[in-house]
């Protein structure tokens, strides 16, 4: 992975942890403005725009779940292209931290599959995923219990 030894590399705290999720929720946003921009441009083709505009109008497109299992997937792709490529997302890189399988290599597909859906269930319970490594010994949160993975602090180049 990198010529770092897992023995140089301290866990991550819990503020660098959120300073990265901060920074990619930002960047999370802005993708799925693009996403929904492209989404609403793709079903006014197929429907026509005269049709969509009468739908929005009516409030009949705003909980569309296709729209919603598109932007859910564009997530997963962003986030997994990053952990399964570098093991750091572009929050992750800023505050040097990555996340990678316990074996101290890139994780895979699944175990990224794994960790972003166990992340939004951290969120969904008011954050206590992640508050949970301040009670593990290990300093996991749920996400890295579930995906055998870890974010560790890696030292500026």
């Amino acid at each position: 992975m990198s010529e770092e030894s897992n023995d140089q590399l301290s866990k991550a705290s819990l503020p660098r942890r959120l300073a990265a999720v901060f920074y990619d929720g930002l960047l999370c946003i802005a993708l799925m403005l693009v996403t929904t921009g492209i989404y609403m441009a793709i079903a006014q083709g197929v429907i026509g725009e005269d049709t969509y505009k009468q739908m929005n109008d009516s409030g009949q497109t705003l909980h569309d779940p296709l729209l919603s299992s598109v932007l859910f997937i564009t997530l997963f792709f962003f986030f997994g292209y990053f952990w399964t490529r570098t093991g750091q997302t572009l929050g992750m890189q800023v505050w040097h931290i990555r996340v990678q399988a316990q074996s101290q290599h890139l994780m895979s597909w699944n175990q990224a599959l794994l960790r972003f859906f166990v992340a939004f269930i951290s969120a969904a319970a008011f954050g206590l995923g992640f508050l949970w490594m301040l009670f593990d010994k290990h300093g996991r949160t749920w996400q890295c219990i579930a995906s055998d993975s870890e974010v560790v602090r890696i030292p500026k180049k």
